[in-house]
């Protein structure tokens, strides 16, 4: 047995080092705690040990989202793309997103150099096998070497390493992501401490040597010329013009038929993996079996970086045996030569069932104990890294004395992503999809900063030089605004004809520029043309313009949405309420209520099997006063 013997204390200590773990440390330490980051290997800092890439539909807001709070995954990415690229350019607003082809390499290097440079920050390496609790609050850890740290909270983001088994056709072995060493002890403690777990699966394709790619027979995919970024503090001017392409090619009837022939020698169908696996991003056996009725499905050719020759196979995870895996890929256009420099595996780990735990991400069994990233039930590195920011947060709010910060729905997709853990659960891999956002048209890519960034500067996670320039940008949109509207539009031949060119009617008086900019085919750029007035050269201003002036009877009627949604949340549930003294609940309100305890009626109201005659039965119990006394 292993000595203990006591080390250093600290405000707050995060365990994992994943996007998750440092988005949690970076906001600790920034926010003045002195903070401690343990991580199995320094060489998995901010690792993409799957897809090297940040964004895509939802999750590309929501890294903007972390940025506008004070966070770091924007300025990594901005920091070490080598392809950026607007999705959906040709859809609505609400659904646009960027995304940027990763050097892997170079992000983790570049986080890693941010965590190593922050004040108040301590980065080490060690496994933690268990955390110390006194009187029902956490306030430690033991590391597999006896070291005993001592900490007011702790945030733990275990993310795949928590009992990960790698499966690789009949081979598995006990390993983290990326063959690093597991977690295993930290798993029993908390099932002692009696926490709820379960097991979860995601895998990942085979890379490939990009000189054995026959890229004549793909479909190339370059990277935007206009200039993107995930930070609001990168600069147009140091845009990367010289961007590395992706490829798209697909698989056909010979892989589907592999793949069919050789289902037994497969994990997932085999019965050797118990954890589910996500729905969202399946295996390609999965998919084979699934959509049997599909002729081929896409693949998508990733390079890792610009210094090696890997390239990741995307939408081809798998687990076959890498004989196998060799003949899948050896039947696709493009790589009947590959060669296979890292097989593709899946991998079985430990996640917590998110009902155990609160909006701020703080567990409801033990104080002061925050989990954060996948261990929380999520996929996908942009999801993990918007909770350990929020979790980071409170940490170190709980550390100094400080109340609790949390964010709604209608004000983040980061809190869309927490509501639907913590009040709903997960049965699988959960993956943020636009779908989940009731207010989608508000909560866009392009207006993260003017929703979140008052919030990131009272938090002191954004710089007063910052706060300044963001309150720059403001006016300047509210004068542009004004400016817009004091223009007239009249009837005259040079509107004519422009109207006749968009195949529209023609003017029959003089209107205001705001309602003539509300016809979809028409720009900022044609008003000044006709007026001849400059309304903004800025082209977020003039991208803020549009956006709320053509959609401006939509954003309305889901103002109104979150309106009544304010009016719920402020209808509290007494923590102590007592579910089996009201009568007239069904079963499974009752049990679900008893389960979950939501805060407010609101919440209440998104829990999953419960009707609307449950609510207003607990809504009339709450605003009469009839609960049993809250413990205290």
């Amino acid at each position: 047995m292993i000595k203990t013997y006591d080390t250093n204390d600290y405000d707050v200590i995060v365990v994992g080092a994943g996007h998750a773990g440092c988005e949690a440390a970076l906001a600790s330490a920034k926010m003045g705690q002195k903070t401690l980051l343990l991580t199995i290997s320094l060489d998995m800092v901010a690792f993409m040990p799957c897809n090297p890439s940040v964004g895509g539909p939802a999750k590309g807001t929501v890294v903007r989202e972390i940025d506008a709070l004070g966070g770091q995954m924007g300025k990594s990415i901005d920091a070490s793309y080598i392809q950026m690229r607007m999705l959906n350019t040709g859809k609505g607003p609400a659904v646009q997103a960027l995304r940027a082809q990763a050097d892997k390499w170079q992000y983790h290097e570049h986080m890693k150099n941010v965590i190593e440079a922050t004040k108040n920050l301590t980065l080490r390496q060690a496994t933690v096998d268990e955390l110390i609790i006194e009187d029902g609050v956490c306030c430690g850890l033991v590391t597999n070497t006896g070291a005993k740290y001592h900490a007011k909270s702790v945030v733990l983001t275990t993310g795949t390493s928590a009992r990960g088994r790698i499966y690789i056709g009949e081979l598995n072995y006990s390993s983290g992501p990326n063959n690093t060493i597991p977690a295993i002890k930290l798993s029993e403690n908390l099932e002692k401490l009696g926490f709820k777990l379960r097991r979860f699966k995601t895998g990942t394709p085979p890379r490939v040597n990009s000189n054995t790619i026959d890229y004549s027979k793909t479909e190339e995919e370059p990277g935007d010329q206009v200039p993107r970024h995930f930070s609001f503090e990168s600069r147009d001017e140091d845009y990367l013009k010289e961007q590395v392409s992706c490829w798209m090619t697909y698989t056909n009837q010979t892989t589907h038929q592999i793949i069919n022939e050789n289902l037994a020698r497969s994990p997932m169908f085999s019965g050797q993996i118990k954890g589910v696996g996500p729905r969202y991003c399946p295996s390609i056996e999965t998919k084979v079996v699934r959509f049997a009725d599909r002729e081929r499905h896409q693949i998508f050719l990733e390079p890792e970086g610009e210094k090696t020759e890997e390239v990741y196979v995307g939408d081809f995870s798998t687990s076959m045996p890498e004989e196998i895996q060799l003949k899948m890929l050896h039947s696709v256009a493009g790589l009947e030569h590959a060669e296979i420099m890292r097989p593709g595996y899946a991998i079985e780990y430990d996640v917590i069932d998110p009902w155990q735990l609160k909006h701020t991400l703080e567990t409801k069994k033990i104080k002061n104990l925050y989990t954060a990233g996948q261990m929380n039930g999520t996929s996908g590195y942009e999801e993990a890294a918007g909770q350990g920011l929020i979790a980071g947060i409170n940490a170190a709010l709980r550390a100094a004395g400080k109340g609790d910060f949390t964010v709604g729905r209608d004000e983040a997709y980061i809190g869309v992503l927490i509501d639907d853990l913590v009040t709903k659960g997960t049965e699988e891999p959960y993956r943020l999809l636009t779908s989940r956002a009731e207010y989608r048209l508000i909560l866009r890519h392009d207006n993260a900063d003017l929703r979140l960034t008052e919030y990131g500067h009272q938090l002191g996670l954004i710089s007063n030089e910052r706060y300044s320039q963001f309150l720059t940008k403001k006016e300047h949109i509210k004068e542009a605004m004004q400016r817009l509207k004091a223009i007239t539009i009249h009837p005259d031949e040079p509107v004519r004809e422009f109207m006749e060119s968009i195949s529209e009617p023609p003017l029959k008086a003089g209107i205001k520029a705001d309602v003539f900019l509300r016809r979809p085919r028409v720009k900022i750029e044609d008003i000044e043309r006709l007026s001849g007035v400059s309304i903004s050269n800025e082209r977020y201003v003039r991208e803020q313009l549009e956006i709320n002036i053509k959609y401006a009877g939509y954003i309305k009627k889901e103002q109104q949405q979150i309106d009544r949604l304010h009016r719920q949340e402020a209808k509290k549930i007494p923590a102590g309420i007592d579910y089996q003294a009201i009568g007239g609940l069904a079963t499974e309100a009752r049990q679900k209520f008893e389960k979950i305890r939501p805060e407010t009626i609101a919440q209440a109201e998104r829990i999953s099997g419960v009707n609307p005659a449950d609510i207003a039965i607990l809504s009339v119990y709450v605003q009469n006063g009839r609960y049993a006394k809250i413990n205290k």
